[in-house]
């Protein structure tokens, strides 16, 4: 046992005099824990222990009510072995309830298992303890197991497996046990809802979002505000803003989460003039409304935006967090600022933020699309976690991006030897950098060992690339060979592939019909029309050019708008030409 603390000798002193009332000694301790001293509290049990001592019921089991709560397991080994000490081998239902509780809350379920099994009288809750626990380490085949013992159920053994189903991605199973439990017709409350409503958020289904909200609103729920913001949440996900923005105004009540999965959603769908116009109204804001509102400017590529909304949060002390800092060198990427990614990267320094993997692998990205591969490679060696593909497939990107093919496939090679295994997105961009390089049977054998290899299944952006690896170097006859055996050839963006590598060979009969097919498939995309177009007024056929442009505008086919940014006077000024 660890030494007691020294300041605390005045507590020890007290527990070392013979005592004559046992809650003069048990109130010292619990204000030590309330005083955050959890551990000198537990330590002075052996004391006890040797006085032959045992702490009452509603003692021991605040002491492991505490230990769960802080997930303290160590400390909460030492009140187990305190009632084992002190003669307690078999402790009450109530006790052990408690202990059940701290080992699973702790994520120790072998002994919550044993703790449960030696249980000699078992009630409803120590049952539903056991499901709660299985089920919120993600132990749903447990967690089942245990539910299909039990001779008695009531709502919340129900409400924890649906909840613990739609958690862990079994959406079938969470569906079909909602239904048995509503069949069951033994009453519900208000958590009822939430397994569906996750199936909702997590599949984008509109059908199901809708029947929940009409399940809540008829039970009467819709009042309560966790219950309304998940609906809302759920609107949002699936794009219906209109119902997500009807519900939220009828809110009587709305906390800072339904001001954020609102604001959240107008982000994900482009609509930032509405999401900023709801942050600005939104009475209390956190560093979750903040971060939406920045990732939110950054992915729909207002780089100006996004880092003029975080310098205000730095202006407001509101400390940014490592998908705030992601973003915000996101938007410095896609402005090319390298100056704002610096400074970016110096208060991480100078405040001694310590970025996950996703942080370094965006500023992996940020200096290399602003220009400097060598501080790229500086952060990689530096600060990049070796372990983690993500922190690889960055890395690889940016020597691609620069036109260092071979030096990709040396870094990429270097992953396999560390024992890290690729994923799907490392393919592609090593396919790409081979592309690009023109290293064409380099690229051929990559394409080949993903599946032999790698175990990783060819999907429609690895066959996109290699029809542009063997478009450029050429090989068209190949190039149709493989066409033929793709499993996704109607997919635009193999045809697209194609028709970026027809114009580049000025290949006018492939690419006219390739550019026909992605018509077909994909009505209001500018590229097909574009190079039908071009290929039609290489062939002097101006007739046809023009219906191809009328075509193209009666089909609202326009080409994006391209930007460019010019930095002076520490302004940054956009420009788009049309």
């Amino acid at each position: 046992m660890p030494p007691f603390s020294p300041q605390n000798n005045a507590v020890l002193s007290q527990i070392r005099q013979k005592p004559r009332n046992l809650p003069c000694i048990v109130q010292p301790l619990i204000d030590l824990c309330y005083q955050g001293k959890l551990k000198e509290a537990v330590n002075s049990l052996s004391i006890l222990a040797r006085k032959g001592l045992r702490l009452d019921s509603e003692t021991l089991t605040f002491f492991l009510g505490q230990c769960a709560t802080t997930r303290s397991l160590k400390e909460g080994r030492w009140v187990h072995f305190h009632l084992k000490a002190t003669g307690m081998k078999h402790p009450s239902t109530l006790i052990s309830n408690h202990l059940m509780h701290m080992y699973f809350e702790c994520g120790d379920h072998i002994e919550a298992r044993k703790v449960f099994d030696k249980m000699s009288v078992r009630n409803l809750y120590s049952w539903n303890n056991a499901l709660s626990g299985y089920a919120k380490l993600g132990m749903i085949d447990a967690a089942r197991r245990v539910f299909d013992q039990m001779t008695e159920r009531d709502v919340v053994s129900w409400n924890t497996m649906v909840i613990g189903y739609a958690q862990g991605g079994k959406y079938g199973e969470a569906i079909r046990f909602y239904r048995e439990f509503r069949k069951a017709s033994i009453g519900y409350n208000a958590f009822s809802f939430a397994g569906v409503l996750t199936i909702g958020i997590k599949l984008k289904d509109l059908e199901l979002t809708r029947q929940a909200h009409c399940q809540v609103l008829i039970a009467g729920f819709l009042p309560n505000v966790v219950l309304s913001s998940s609906i809302a949440d759920a609107y949002a996900k699936c794009g219906q803003m209109s119902d997500a923005r009807r519900l939220f105004d009828e809110m009587q009540v709305r906390d800072i989460p339904a001001w954020t999965s609102l604001i959240s959603g107008y982000c994900k769908w482009g609509d930032m003039r509405s999401a900023q116009e709801l942050f600005d109204v939104m009475p209390a804001k956190n560093p979750v409304s903040w971060t939406a509102m920045v990732s939110g400017y950054a992915r729909n590529n207002i780089g100006n935006a996004a880092l003029d909304l975080f310098k205000k949060m730095m202006i407001f002390g509101i400390r940014p967090d490592q998908f705030t800092f992601s973003s915000a060198l996101n938007a410095c990427a896609s402005q090319a600022s390298l100056k704002h990614g610096k400074q970016i990267h110096a208060y991480m320094v100078r405040t001694c933020f310590r970025p996950n993997n996703v942080v370094v692998s965006s500023l992996i990205d940020m200096y290399s699309k602003c220009g400097s591969l060598k501080l790229s490679q500086h952060v990689f060696h530096f600060m990049g976690i070796k372990e983690d593909v993500m922190t690889w497939n960055p890395m690889i990107g940016a020597l691609a991006q620069h036109g260092n093919g071979e030096e990709a496939i040396r870094v990429f090679d270097e992953m396999i030897l560390c024992g890290v295994r690729p994923n799907r997105v490392t393919l592609v961009i090593i396919l790409s950098a081979c592309s690009h390089s023109g290293l064409i049977d380099q690229g051929l054998a990559f394409f080949k060992s993903m599946t032999e290899d790698h175990g990783i299944t060819p999907d429609v952006e690895h066959y996109a690339c290699l029809i542009d690896l063997l478009g450029r170097a050429g090989s068209f006859d190949e190039l149709m060979k493989q066409l033929e055996k793709m499993p996704c050839k109607d997919d635009d963006r193999i045809w697209n592939s194609l028709i970026g590598v027809c114009r580049i060979h000025d290949n006018i009969e492939l690419g006219k019909q390739a550019a026909e097919h992605v018509i077909k498939l994909d009505p209001k995309s500018y590229a097909p029309y574009l190079l039908l177009s071009s290929i039609q007024a290489a062939s002097g056929k101006w007739e046809n050019v023009e219906m191809t442009r009328q075509l193209m505008d009666q089909r609202c086919a326009r080409k994006e708008q391209a930007s460019s940014w010019v930095e002076t006077n520490s302004k940054v000024h956009a420009f788009n030409a049309r």
